[in-house]
């Protein structure tokens, strides 16, 4: 079969969903940072003496146990979301569904992330 595109776009290589490698190299920092902030996280919630709840509202007040908490929630929400779109822009075909799902599932990750800080600084003052 004859390939009609043109040299430029066969080397630009967008793939189907025309935003080339933004989203994958974008999953895989995410991807990377939950390897190592996950662990560290649970690691350092399990060493805080978590099931008292005193002593989980002091880890979440330090400033390590915050700044590890915010760390991990936003790598793991921006993983989700990054994760979610690939599938509604592969999977996805009408215009009007795909809008609204990609809406939503942004609206959705920033409300997640918006309410977990704000626990998160109400936890910590």
């Amino acid at each position: 079969m004859t390939d009609y595109r043109t040299p430029a776009a066969k080397v630009r290589g967008l793939g189907a969903s025309g935003h080339a490698a933004k989203h994958w190299i974008s999953h895989r920092v995410s991807a990377i940072a939950l390897f190592f902030l996950a662990p560290v996280f649970v690691w350092m919630l399990a060493m805080s003496g978590a099931p008292d709840p005193d002593l989980a509202r002091a880890f979440f007040a330090s400033p390590a146990g915050a700044i590890v908490t915010l760390l991990t929630l936003t790598a793991g929400l921006s993983h989700m979301r990054t994760g979610m779109l690939e599938v509604i822009e592969d999977y996805i075909h009408k215009p009007f569904t795909k809008t609204v799902l990609v809406l939503g599932n942004t609206f959705l990750a920033l409300g997640l992330w918006l309410v977990s800080a704000f626990a998160l600084l109400k936890l910590a003052l």
